[in-house]
């Protein structure tokens, strides 16, 4: 039975966006072959628009284009001429009589393109063309640099893959950990240039949803693992209140601000829950996300847990030292103990080499000597952060907390 052209053009939709990564990783497992995968799962979704607009969507879409593809890869093979060419042929055929291993395709290509012998950069890039399927320009766009040096970028990670004998398969059991923290580590990255964006813009919501769903997928693919749980539970939390993080000029609102009726409350619901599952593990991301918690499950911003808070932050250095970390609970500490705790835990941070130059010091600085009365001083301290601050929103955020102070010391003498 025939289909509407609409309707065929919204299941290929769906289908590339759900089971590229699958058509591609089966192509690489039988052929070992990158690039001939790249150019088999590309025909395989092209061809199969016509295919499915004269005889229907099938049942099982993935599983066509699986096949199509995988036909494609044979077809290229048998037809080359050389002595390479013949071996690959009788290996892919071998590959393909044997049973297909357990796991899913895509935690392969995961765990593949974040081989530690792959630079960082290249993981990433790498991983949201052969896991998601995004295409070099809407890499390029994401990470705001030339569509040529994404293609650079994954080129060269094709060949370190080639060149290197990189197995593409999950780690066994024993060399999964260390390597599970590579993985975790790319798809936080992802999240955060999506959600908060290096150069300031935007969030980029192409990059945050794919984050999330891959982490979804390796949490799925790896139950026994706190921290993957830890990590989607960190990201379903922040990604809850994405819809009121921007005013309706695009300007940034700081949580305390947020109108938490817009907040996802079904994600935070399901983030909480996995938080609590995995902090007894006490991993970084877990903890990270116990924190996020005790933020998204407060009914107001004054009736935030800030004690609690306080305690996370205190587990989460005593697992790993971070100045980023310590700053970040100097607030907590502050709004515990008041804004005098607050300027001493961040002046006591004012040496540390990790924090020159980070605009959030002085602001943190600034909102202390503002809720300890301290106008003018305030207002310095935001004009320094305002100096530094990565992006224009940012900055237009710390000029209208200098506008408040300015007012607020209007009768004493001038700033």
């Amino acid at each position: 039975m025939s289909t509407g052209p609409a309707e065929v053009r919204a299941a290929l939709a769906d289908a590339y966006r759900g089971e590229w990564g699958v058509v591609f990783g089966t192509i690489v497992r039988l052929t070992g072959d990158w690039e001939l995968a790249e150019d088999c799962a590309q025909e395989a979704f092209a061809r199969a628009l016509p295919a499915w607009e004269r005889d229907g969507v099938p049942r099982k879409p993935g599983a066509w284009l699986v096949t199509a593809a995988r036909h494609r890869a044979f077809d290229t093979l048998r037809r080359g001429t050389t002595e390479r060419d013949k071996l690959a042929e009788a290996a892919a055929l071998e590959a393909a009589r044997e049973p297909q291993p357990p796991g899913d395709e895509r935690l392969r290509l995961v765990f593949t393109c974040c081989h530690p012998a792959l630079p960082p950069e290249s993981r990433v890039a790498l991983t949201l063309r052969a896991v998601s399927g995004l295409t070099t320009r809407e890499i390029a766009r994401a990470f705001l640099v030339g569509e040529d040096t994404v293609s650079q970028r994954i080129l060269r990670a094709k060949r370190k893959i080639a060149s290197a004998g990189i197995p593409y398969r999950v780690p066994p059991p024993g060399a999964r950990a260390e390597r599970l923290g590579g993985v975790l580590a790319v798809i936080y990255l992802m999240f955060t240039e999506g959600y908060a964006p290096s150069d300031g813009t935007t969030q980029r919501d192409t990059l945050t949803d794919e984050a999330v769903r891959l982490a979804r997928l390796v949490a799925a693919e790896a139950p026994d693992e706190p921290e993957a749980r830890g990590l989607l539970a960190l990201l379903l939390l922040q990604h809850a209140r994405r819809a009121a993080r921007l005013d309706a000029d695009g300007e940034l609102v700081t949580l305390d601000r947020q109108d938490r009726t817009r907040w996802d409350h079904a994600l935070i619901a399901e983030g909480a829950a996995l938080a609590r599952e995995a902090v007894g593990a006490g991993g970084p991301y877990a903890l990270q996300a116990a924190i996020a918690a005790q933020h998204a499950l407060a009914p107001t911003a004054a009736a935030t847990d800030w004690a609690a808070i306080v305690t996370w932050y205190d587990r989460l250095l005593a697992l790993r030292a971070n100045p980023v970390v310590e700053l970040n609970r100097a607030v907590a500490v502050g709004m515990h103990k008041g804004p005098q705790a607050q300027l001493d835990a961040v002046d006591a941070l004012g040496a540390s080499k990790e924090l020159a130059g980070n605009h959030a010091v002085p602001a943190v600085r600034a909102d202390a000597l503002r809720r300890l009365g301290r106008s003018r001083e305030a207002a310095e301290a935001y004009r320094t952060a305002g100096s530094i601050a990565p992006s224009r929103a940012i900055a237009r955020e710390y000029a209208k907390r200098i506008e408040e102070m300015e007012q607020t010391d209007e009768g004493s003498a001038p700033l």
